[in-house]
Protein backbone atom coordinates (compact mmCIF):
# COMPACT_ATOMS: atom_id res chain seq x y z
CA UNK A 1 0.00 0.00 0.00
CA UNK A 2 2.96 2.37 0.88
CA UNK A 3 4.44 1.89 -2.84
CA UNK A 4 1.49 2.43 -4.44
CA UNK A 5 0.02 5.31 -2.25
CA UNK A 6 3.82 6.58 -2.91
CA UNK A 7 3.50 5.99 -6.85
CA UNK A 8 -0.05 7.23 -6.54
CA UNK A 9 1.57 10.63 -4.58
CA UNK A 10 4.19 10.65 -7.67
CA UNK A 11 2.32 10.43 -10.18
CA UNK A 12 -0.19 13.48 -8.43
CA UNK A 13 2.32 15.53 -8.27
CA UNK A 14 3.81 14.74 -11.74
CA UNK A 15 0.21 15.48 -13.42
CA UNK A 16 0.35 18.88 -10.80
CA UNK A 17 3.55 19.94 -12.30
CA UNK A 18 2.43 19.22 -15.87
CA UNK A 19 -0.79 20.75 -15.55
CA UNK A 20 1.21 24.08 -13.91
CA UNK A 21 3.17 24.27 -16.42
CA UNK A 22 0.56 23.50 -19.31
CA UNK A 23 -1.16 26.19 -17.63
CA UNK A 24 1.73 28.33 -17.21
CA UNK A 25 2.38 28.03 -21.08
CA UNK A 26 -0.85 28.56 -21.89
CA UNK A 27 -1.05 32.10 -19.90
CA UNK A 28 2.40 33.04 -21.32
CA UNK A 29 0.98 32.16 -25.23
CA UNK A 30 -2.38 34.79 -23.87
CA UNK A 31 -0.11 37.56 -22.82
CA UNK A 32 1.58 37.44 -25.54
CA UNK A 33 -1.00 36.91 -27.78
CA UNK A 34 -2.69 40.10 -25.65
CA UNK A 35 0.64 41.91 -26.39
CA UNK A 36 0.40 41.35 -29.82
CA UNK A 37 -3.12 42.55 -30.79
CA UNK A 38 -2.04 45.47 -28.11
CA UNK A 39 0.40 46.63 -30.42
CA UNK A 40 -1.07 45.77 -33.58
CA UNK A 41 -4.08 47.81 -32.64
CA UNK A 42 -1.36 50.75 -31.32
CA UNK A 43 0.74 50.23 -34.97
CA UNK A 44 -3.26 50.82 -36.69
CA UNK A 45 -3.24 54.25 -38.24
CA UNK A 46 -6.02 56.18 -36.92
CA UNK A 47 -7.48 58.60 -40.10
CA UNK A 48 -6.07 61.88 -40.36
CA UNK A 49 -7.48 65.46 -40.73
CA UNK A 50 -7.44 68.08 -43.35
CA UNK A 51 -8.36 71.69 -43.02
CA UNK A 52 -11.99 71.97 -42.65
CA UNK A 53 -14.34 73.11 -45.94
CA UNK A 54 -11.31 72.25 -47.94
CA UNK A 55 -12.75 69.92 -50.09
CA UNK A 56 -10.04 67.32 -50.68
CA UNK A 57 -9.96 66.13 -54.20
CA UNK A 58 -6.48 63.93 -54.62
CA UNK A 59 -3.86 62.65 -52.42
CA UNK A 60 -0.40 61.50 -53.06
CA UNK A 61 2.84 60.16 -50.48
CA UNK A 62 6.62 60.35 -50.72
CA UNK A 63 8.96 57.27 -48.78
CA UNK A 64 9.17 58.98 -45.70
CA UNK A 65 5.26 58.62 -45.06
CA UNK A 66 4.50 62.32 -45.77
CA UNK A 67 1.16 62.82 -47.78
CA UNK A 68 0.19 66.00 -49.81
CA UNK A 69 -3.35 67.04 -50.28
CA UNK A 70 -4.55 69.28 -53.34
CA UNK A 71 -7.65 71.04 -52.33
CA UNK A 72 -11.05 71.80 -54.91
CA UNK A 73 -11.88 75.36 -53.69
CA UNK A 74 -9.31 76.57 -51.78
CA UNK A 75 -6.49 75.78 -53.67
CA UNK A 76 -3.08 75.13 -52.75
CA UNK A 77 -1.57 71.94 -51.22
CA UNK A 78 -1.78 70.65 -47.79
CA UNK A 79 1.16 68.73 -46.27
CA UNK A 80 0.96 65.98 -43.29
CA UNK A 81 4.51 65.21 -42.33
CA UNK A 82 4.85 61.71 -40.75
CA UNK A 83 4.60 62.80 -37.42
CA UNK A 84 1.27 64.32 -38.17
CA UNK A 85 1.96 68.01 -38.33
CA UNK A 86 -0.31 69.50 -40.83
CA UNK A 87 1.23 72.87 -42.75
CA UNK A 88 0.41 74.51 -45.91
CA UNK A 89 3.11 73.24 -48.14
CA UNK A 90 1.94 74.88 -51.01
CA UNK A 91 -0.28 78.39 -50.50
CA UNK A 92 -3.20 78.88 -52.56
CA UNK A 93 -2.66 80.89 -55.66
CA UNK A 94 0.99 80.21 -55.34
CA UNK A 95 2.70 79.71 -59.65
CA UNK A 96 -0.34 81.37 -60.57
CA UNK A 97 -2.16 78.22 -59.53
CA UNK A 98 -6.18 78.10 -59.01
CA UNK A 99 -8.09 75.22 -57.63
CA UNK A 100 -5.96 72.15 -57.27
CA UNK A 101 -7.18 69.10 -58.47
CA UNK A 102 -4.58 65.80 -59.65
CA UNK A 103 -1.22 66.49 -57.22
CA UNK A 104 1.78 63.73 -57.60
CA UNK A 105 5.35 63.41 -55.71
CA UNK A 106 7.61 62.29 -57.83
CA UNK A 107 10.88 61.66 -56.21
CA UNK A 108 13.38 60.63 -58.31
CA UNK A 109 13.03 64.09 -60.50
CA UNK A 110 12.06 66.09 -57.11
CA UNK A 111 9.06 67.38 -58.48
CA UNK A 112 5.24 67.77 -57.21
CA UNK A 113 3.40 67.84 -60.36
CA UNK A 114 -0.61 69.62 -59.65
CA UNK A 115 -3.52 70.10 -61.82
CA UNK A 116 -4.53 73.65 -61.66
CA UNK A 117 -8.12 74.91 -63.23
CA UNK A 118 -10.57 77.79 -62.97
CA UNK A 119 -13.10 76.14 -61.35
CA UNK A 120 -15.17 79.70 -61.63
CA UNK A 121 -17.54 79.05 -63.62
CA UNK A 122 -19.11 75.93 -61.34
CA UNK A 123 -19.45 79.03 -58.93
CA UNK A 124 -16.08 77.16 -56.61
CA UNK A 125 -14.19 80.07 -55.41
CA UNK A 126 -10.67 79.94 -55.65
CA UNK A 127 -7.50 82.11 -55.24
CA UNK A 128 -6.32 84.26 -58.47
CA UNK A 129 -7.75 85.20 -61.27
CA UNK A 130 -5.78 82.82 -64.36
CA UNK A 131 -8.47 81.29 -66.46
CA UNK A 132 -7.94 77.70 -68.19
CA UNK A 133 -6.20 74.24 -67.37
CA UNK A 134 -2.71 74.25 -66.32
CA UNK A 135 -0.14 71.42 -64.77
CA UNK A 136 1.83 73.14 -62.17
CA UNK A 137 5.28 71.84 -61.17
CA UNK A 138 7.22 72.59 -57.63
CA UNK A 139 9.79 71.61 -55.67
CA UNK A 140 8.92 68.68 -53.67
CA UNK A 141 11.80 69.83 -51.15
CA UNK A 142 10.46 73.52 -50.32
CA UNK A 143 7.09 73.74 -51.97
CA UNK A 144 9.06 76.60 -54.16
CA UNK A 145 7.60 76.99 -57.93
CA UNK A 146 9.15 75.31 -60.89
CA UNK A 147 7.05 75.68 -64.48
CA UNK A 148 3.92 75.65 -65.83
CA UNK A 149 2.59 74.46 -68.41
CA UNK A 150 -1.06 74.96 -70.56
CA UNK A 151 -3.37 72.45 -71.74
CA UNK A 152 -4.46 72.83 -75.37
CA UNK A 153 -8.22 73.66 -75.33
CA UNK A 154 -9.66 76.33 -73.92
CA UNK A 155 -12.37 73.77 -72.16
CA UNK A 156 -9.37 71.48 -71.10
CA UNK A 157 -9.91 70.29 -67.46
CA UNK A 158 -6.63 68.95 -66.09
CA UNK A 159 -7.22 66.27 -63.51
CA UNK A 160 -4.62 63.95 -62.76
CA UNK A 161 -1.17 62.95 -63.09
CA UNK A 162 1.47 59.92 -64.16
CA UNK A 163 5.12 59.65 -64.35
CA UNK A 164 6.86 56.98 -65.85
CA UNK A 165 10.11 55.23 -65.30
CA UNK A 166 12.17 57.70 -67.81
CA UNK A 167 10.64 60.71 -66.20
CA UNK A 168 7.90 61.69 -68.42
CA UNK A 169 4.92 62.68 -66.96
CA UNK A 170 1.46 62.34 -68.38
CA UNK A 171 -1.65 64.03 -67.59
CA UNK A 172 -5.69 63.69 -68.33
CA UNK A 173 -7.64 66.41 -69.37
CA UNK A 174 -11.38 65.54 -68.26
CA UNK A 175 -13.34 67.82 -70.76
CA UNK A 176 -11.17 66.61 -74.12
CA UNK A 177 -10.27 63.65 -75.19
CA UNK A 178 -6.39 64.09 -74.55
CA UNK A 179 -3.77 62.51 -72.60
CA UNK A 180 -0.79 64.93 -72.72
CA UNK A 181 2.91 64.24 -72.18
CA UNK A 182 6.11 65.97 -70.77
CA UNK A 183 9.20 64.86 -71.30
CA UNK A 184 12.04 65.74 -68.62
CA UNK A 185 13.36 69.50 -70.26
CA UNK A 186 10.45 70.03 -72.45
CA UNK A 187 8.87 73.21 -72.36
CA UNK A 188 5.30 72.56 -73.12
CA UNK A 189 2.61 69.85 -72.95
CA UNK A 190 2.41 67.87 -76.04
CA UNK A 191 -0.84 65.65 -77.19
CA UNK A 192 0.62 62.22 -76.77
CA UNK A 193 -2.91 60.12 -77.63
CA UNK A 194 -6.13 60.78 -78.22
CA UNK A 195 -9.39 58.90 -79.50
CA UNK A 196 -13.15 59.13 -79.38
CA UNK A 197 -13.14 56.76 -76.83
CA UNK A 198 -11.80 58.73 -74.43
CA UNK A 199 -14.25 61.89 -74.77
CA UNK A 200 -16.77 62.87 -72.33
CA UNK A 201 -20.46 61.64 -72.48
CA UNK A 202 -22.22 65.25 -73.10
CA UNK A 203 -21.95 67.85 -70.19
CA UNK A 204 -19.94 65.16 -68.59
CA UNK A 205 -16.39 64.25 -67.19
CA UNK A 206 -14.24 61.96 -69.54
CA UNK A 207 -10.42 61.08 -68.67
CA UNK A 208 -9.98 61.33 -65.13
CA UNK A 209 -7.58 58.32 -63.35
CA UNK A 210 -4.14 57.41 -65.25
CA UNK A 211 -1.19 55.20 -64.20
CA UNK A 212 1.56 53.43 -65.55
CA UNK A 213 1.42 49.39 -65.67
CA UNK A 214 3.82 47.41 -64.44
CA UNK A 215 3.92 45.76 -68.18
CA UNK A 216 5.22 49.63 -68.60
CA UNK A 217 1.88 50.87 -70.90
CA UNK A 218 -0.59 53.84 -69.63
CA UNK A 219 -4.03 52.86 -67.85
CA UNK A 220 -5.98 55.89 -67.65
CA UNK A 221 -10.17 55.75 -66.55
CA UNK A 222 -13.37 57.61 -68.00
CA UNK A 223 -15.71 59.29 -65.41
CA UNK A 224 -19.22 59.01 -66.60
CA UNK A 225 -19.33 56.43 -68.66
CA UNK A 226 -16.91 54.68 -66.37
CA UNK A 227 -14.63 53.19 -68.24
CA UNK A 228 -10.98 51.72 -68.03
CA UNK A 229 -8.57 51.85 -70.94
CA UNK A 230 -4.79 50.38 -71.89
CA UNK A 231 -2.64 52.61 -73.77
CA UNK A 232 -0.21 50.82 -75.45
CA UNK A 233 3.39 52.42 -75.07
CA UNK A 234 6.14 51.90 -77.50
CA UNK A 235 9.61 53.83 -78.05
CA UNK A 236 7.38 56.26 -75.59
CA UNK A 237 4.58 56.96 -78.14
CA UNK A 238 1.20 55.85 -78.03
CA UNK A 239 -0.28 52.81 -79.82
CA UNK A 240 -3.20 51.15 -79.41
CA UNK A 241 -5.90 52.16 -77.25
CA UNK A 242 -8.05 48.92 -76.33
CA UNK A 243 -11.16 49.28 -73.35
CA UNK A 244 -10.76 46.26 -70.93
CA UNK A 245 -13.70 44.64 -70.10
CA UNK A 246 -14.20 44.51 -66.35
CA UNK A 247 -15.27 41.61 -64.06
CA UNK A 248 -18.33 43.51 -63.00
CA UNK A 249 -19.50 47.17 -63.90
CA UNK A 250 -17.59 49.70 -62.66
CA UNK A 251 -19.27 52.90 -61.27
CA UNK A 252 -18.07 56.89 -61.88
CA UNK A 253 -14.41 55.33 -61.98
CA UNK A 254 -12.15 57.69 -60.71
CA UNK A 255 -8.34 57.64 -59.58
CA UNK A 256 -6.16 55.17 -60.50
CA UNK A 257 -3.00 54.61 -58.68
CA UNK A 258 0.03 51.49 -59.59
CA UNK A 259 -0.48 49.02 -56.38
CA UNK A 260 1.94 45.81 -57.35
CA UNK A 261 0.89 44.03 -60.72
CA UNK A 262 -1.94 45.77 -60.97
CA UNK A 263 -3.81 48.97 -59.48
CA UNK A 264 -5.74 50.76 -56.82
CA UNK A 265 -8.88 52.21 -58.27
CA UNK A 266 -11.09 54.75 -56.94
CA UNK A 267 -15.16 54.35 -57.73
CA UNK A 268 -16.99 57.42 -56.67
CA UNK A 269 -19.86 55.32 -56.32
CA UNK A 270 -17.85 54.34 -52.72
CA UNK A 271 -15.56 51.95 -53.54
CA UNK A 272 -11.32 51.09 -52.93
CA UNK A 273 -10.80 48.43 -55.67
CA UNK A 274 -7.66 46.16 -56.66
CA UNK A 275 -7.71 46.20 -60.55
CA UNK A 276 -5.65 43.08 -61.94
CA UNK A 277 -5.54 43.03 -65.58
CA UNK A 278 -5.12 39.90 -67.67
CA UNK A 279 -5.23 40.43 -71.55
CA UNK A 280 -7.79 42.62 -72.13
CA UNK A 281 -9.92 41.53 -68.81
CA UNK A 282 -9.66 43.35 -65.64
CA UNK A 283 -10.75 41.85 -62.91
CA UNK A 284 -12.29 44.07 -59.90
CA UNK A 285 -11.89 42.83 -55.87
CA UNK A 286 -13.67 45.68 -53.47
CA UNK A 287 -11.27 46.47 -50.62
CA UNK A 288 -13.55 48.75 -48.79
CA UNK A 289 -16.88 49.78 -49.20
CA UNK A 290 -18.90 52.59 -48.21
CA UNK A 291 -16.76 55.34 -48.80
CA UNK A 292 -18.50 58.89 -48.80
CA UNK A 293 -17.58 60.36 -52.20
CA UNK A 294 -13.81 59.19 -52.55
CA UNK A 295 -11.97 61.18 -54.86
CA UNK A 296 -8.13 59.44 -54.84
CA UNK A 297 -5.53 57.37 -52.70
CA UNK A 298 -2.48 57.44 -52.66
CA UNK A 299 -0.09 54.02 -50.57
CA UNK A 300 2.30 54.15 -47.79
CA UNK A 301 3.14 50.63 -47.00
CA UNK A 302 0.20 48.42 -46.21
CA UNK A 303 -2.00 51.28 -46.05
CA UNK A 304 -4.14 52.90 -48.67
CA UNK A 305 -5.19 56.67 -47.44
CA UNK A 306 -8.43 57.62 -49.46
CA UNK A 307 -9.45 61.47 -49.59
CA UNK A 308 -13.37 61.50 -49.41
CA UNK A 309 -13.84 64.81 -51.54
CA UNK A 310 -17.49 65.02 -50.61
CA UNK A 311 -17.89 67.36 -53.70
CA UNK A 312 -21.30 67.35 -54.18
CA UNK A 313 -21.33 69.29 -50.70
CA UNK A 314 -19.62 72.05 -53.55
CA UNK A 315 -21.03 71.75 -56.67
CA UNK A 316 -23.58 69.03 -56.24
CA UNK A 317 -27.12 68.57 -54.80
CA UNK A 318 -25.53 69.12 -51.25
CA UNK A 319 -24.10 72.29 -51.75
CA UNK A 320 -26.07 74.05 -49.12
CA UNK A 321 -25.35 71.42 -46.35
CA UNK A 322 -22.67 71.20 -43.85
CA UNK A 323 -20.25 68.17 -45.67
CA UNK A 324 -18.95 67.97 -41.67
CA UNK A 325 -15.23 67.23 -40.94
CA UNK A 326 -12.58 65.86 -43.92
CA UNK A 327 -9.90 63.27 -43.14
CA UNK A 328 -7.76 61.12 -45.19
CA UNK A 329 -9.18 57.15 -44.22
CA UNK A 330 -6.65 54.81 -43.68
CA UNK A 331 -7.47 51.53 -45.04
CA UNK A 332 -5.16 48.55 -44.83
CA UNK A 333 -4.27 46.85 -48.59
CA UNK A 334 -4.36 43.21 -49.53
CA UNK A 335 -0.90 41.23 -49.81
Amino acid sequence: MKKYDNASRSRRQGETLTTSRALGAAAAILASCALTADLAQAQTPTPVSVPDKSFPESVTATSDGALYVGSFNHGGVTRITPTGKVDAFISPGANGSRSTLGVLADEKSGTLYACSNDLSGMGVPSPGSGKGAFLKTFDLRTGAPKASFALKDEKSFCNDIAVSGDGTAYVSDSFAPYVYSLKPGATALEVWATDPALAPAKDGVGLDGIAVGSDGNLYVTTFIPAKLFRIAVKDGKSGTITELKPSSALDHADALRAFGNGFLLIEGAGRLDRITVSGDEARVEVIKDGLTEPVSVAQIGDTGWVAEGKLSYVIGENKSKDPGPFTLKPIALPK
